[in-house]
Parts: C-alpha cells; sequence; structure tokens
C-alpha cells in the first residue's frame, strides 16, 4: 500500500480558501505562555474533537490495496517492523512501557520521519480536558505517551513542538500542571501553549453538511502536522470520546456543538484532518466519562493505536469498549462523509506485542 507524504497545513489551508481573517491574525502574538492574563477557564461544556488533511486516507466503502486482518480483537504477537516491512495502515501496540509503545506504534506506520520533515512547526492535540484529576484517572491523555511523541518529532528535525488544549473544567495552567503533560513535554524539549480566545478566528467548513463555519484556533490549521493524541474513554453524549470527538478542543463555541452532535463532530473533522491519530488505550475510562473520578472505572490495557486514518483508529478503538464504528454517530457520519474507512478487515493491520 502506497501512502502519500503528510500535506502542508499551510497549503491545506490555501486550498481551504478560508483564512479571510488573516489580516486580524498578523496582529496577534504567535505564541503564549502558561501566565498569559488573558487565559480564563471554560465551564459547563462537554469536549469534543477535530479533523484532518487527507494524507491518504481511504474513503469508507472502497478497498485499500494492501488487506489486512479480518478480525481486529483478534490478539497476534509480532515483531516490531523491520526496515522491509510494509508500513502498517493501522497500528495497535500493547506493551507495560508507555514511551515504547508509543515509539513502535510510530514505527509500523513508517516512523516518525513519514510526517516530520526538517524545520516543521508540529501541534499536538492532546485531551486535557480538566484539572480535576490526575493521570491514573484516564480522564486526560497519557503524559509518557504526549512527552515520546514530542521527542520523536524534534528527532526527525522539527523546528518547534508545542502542545496545546483548552480545557473545559479549570484553565490551561492548571489542567497542564495536574495531567502531568505540561511536566512530559517540557521534560522531551516541547512548549505548552495557552490558546487565547481573542486568538480564534471564522474559518468556512467547505464540505460541512450541517455547519458551514466555526471559530478555531488558526495554529491548528497553520501548522506543518498536526497530532491527534486522543484518550479512549466513556462520554455521556456520545458514548465514547476519540480522534474525532478530541478536535472539539481546537474550536471555541463548543456549546453548539451539541446540536445534532455526531454529524458536527464529522464536519469538524473534514476541515481540520490530523495526518496522524494515536489513541492513548495505556488507561481507558469506562463509564462516568468524560471527567470520570472513580478508579473502580478505569481499565489498564497498556495499548495504543494509530493511523493516518481518525475514522479508522476510531472504529478499532471502538472495539475495546465491545462495540462498533457504526455504534459512535461521528464515526458513522465520518466514514459517511468520505474522511476515512470504518472496515477494518480490509485494511493492513499490524498488531504488535512488546511483552
Amino acid at each position: 500500500m502506497k501512502r502519500r507524504p503528510p500535506i502542508s497545513r499551510r497549503t491545506f489551508i490555501k486550498l481551504t480558501a478560508t483564512v479571510a481573517a488573516g489580516a486580524a491574525l498578523a496582529s496577534c502574538s504567535p505564541r503564549q505562555s502558561l501566565t498569559a492574563p488573558t487565559e480564563v477557564p471554560i465551564t459547563g461544556i462537554k469536549p469534543t474533537i477535530p479533523p484532518i488533511p487527507n494524507t491518504g486516507i481511504i474513503p469508507s466503502g472502497t478497498t485499500p490495496s494492501t488487506p489486512g486482518q479480518a478480525n481486529p480483537t483478534e490478539s497476534s504477537s509480532q515483531p516490531e517492523p523491520s526496515a522491509t516491512t510494509e508500513p502498517a495502515y493501522l497500528a495497535v501496540v500493547h506493551g507495560p512501557d508507555s514511551a515504547a509503545i508509543t515509539r513502535a506504534a510510530i514505527e509500523a506506520l513508517g516512523g516518525m520521519a513519514a510526517f516530520v520533515s526538517s524545520g516543521f512547526d508540529v501541534i499536538i492535540k492532546p485531551n486535557i480536558c480538566t484539572d480535576y484529576h490526575t493521570p491514573e484517572y484516564a480522564t486526560t491523555t497519557n503524559p509518557t505517551v504526549v512527552g515520546t511523541l514530542v521527542t520523536m518529532c524534534l528527532e526527525a528535525g522539527a523546528k518547534r513542538v508545542r502542545v496545546m488544549d483548552y480545557p473545559f473544567g479549570g484553565t490551561a495552567t492548571s489542567a497542564y500542571a495536574t495531567s502531568g503533560i505540561g511536566d512530559a513535554v517540557e521534560a522531551a524539549g516541547g512548549e505548552m501553549h495557552v490558546m487565547i480566545p481573542s486568538k480564534y478566528t471564522w474559518v468556512d467548513i467547505p464540505e460541512g453538511r450541517d455547519i458551514t463555519k466555526v471559530q478555531i484556533y488558526p495554529d491548528i490549521l497553520e501548522a506543518d502536522l498536526l497530532i491527534n493524541v486522543p484518550i479512549a474513554k466513556d462520554h455521556g453524549a456520545t458514548r465514547l470520546t476519540l480522534g474525532c470527538k478530541n478536535l472539539m478542543g481546537v474550536i471555541l463555541d463548543r456549546g453548539m456543538m451539541h446540536m445534532n452532535l455526531g454529524q458536527r463532530i464529522a464536519d469538524l473533522t473534514s476541515l481540520v484532518r490530523p495526518p496522524l491519530t494515536m489513541i492513548d488505550a495505556v488507561r481507558i475510562l469506562t463509564a462516568n466519562g468524560p471527567t470520570g473520578g472513580d478508579l473502580g472505572d478505569v481499565k489498564q490495557l497498556d495499548t495504543v493505536i494509530a493511523s493516518r486514518d481518525i475514522v479508522a483508529a476510531d472504529a478499532y478503538a471502538t472495539t475495546l469498549f465491545g462495540l462498533t464504528g457504526s455504534d459512535i454517530g461521528y464515526i458513522q457520519a465520518s466514514a459517511d462523509m468520505g474522511l476515512g474507512t470504518m472496515d477494518l478487515a480490509s485494511i493492513n493491520i499490524q498488531e504488535i506485542n512488546l511483552g
């Protein structure tokens, strides 16, 4: 199966022809510190996810060139892929070392150099939805997974790697600290970035079926690479929050998304289209999401899932909860829009066990 190289976010912006607010954005500072005085908490809104640019995703209903295993829930121990192994369409890696499984998943897709070129400006978007709980509660993305991705991007030649989210509970400063992600990112040489409300701009969604315009953080669309890193967990409104849902953290008004939520998440995904999605299933939250708070709802799986195809990644992740992609409205809607495939039997899935 041949892969297309990642599409530059700047090229993507030009194609969508939606940056009418460019002049206004030029007056904004390109980055903000964690102590930015205009940082404000958002409360009472539940989080969701964004979309990615077309980087070789196979549309739903088509058959990729490389067939894969028919049963994604069937565990098979495979060695770490060698340089001669064809890159996976989707990688699933199990093991007790979160850094090692993160690296193995990216290597199975062809290595970080398949996504990052020298001088790239990279943004990593984890789920840092609140400052309520520390990492063991599985409400925010595993900090080791995020820190390892930062390290790998810098090793591949990235000029800058920023990590950001817009929490709906607490401030970014407190959420970054409580989640453990702030320390992990800074130790890896990355930057924690606070998303300032005044910087958001209106952008058209050319393929949107229910919403055709949204206020989005412009850096998300302008970066050379966006890596989407949700945690797999229960959600009261959508059953599960995964890759597509995680993109809601890049828009300003998440309240409006909750009308026809599944389709609107798919519409957003058609705009953002991250070239790489890695789903953190080191620990998953099986009930009372998205905020959790009971360790009895947490299940340790020591697993990560990675793909260029956000729909395929999400569809596989549903199997961890005994569901399928068609059980989740935004996954089905995204597949219906041709943003990826839910047909796991038709793709090259590499499942790797690291012990």
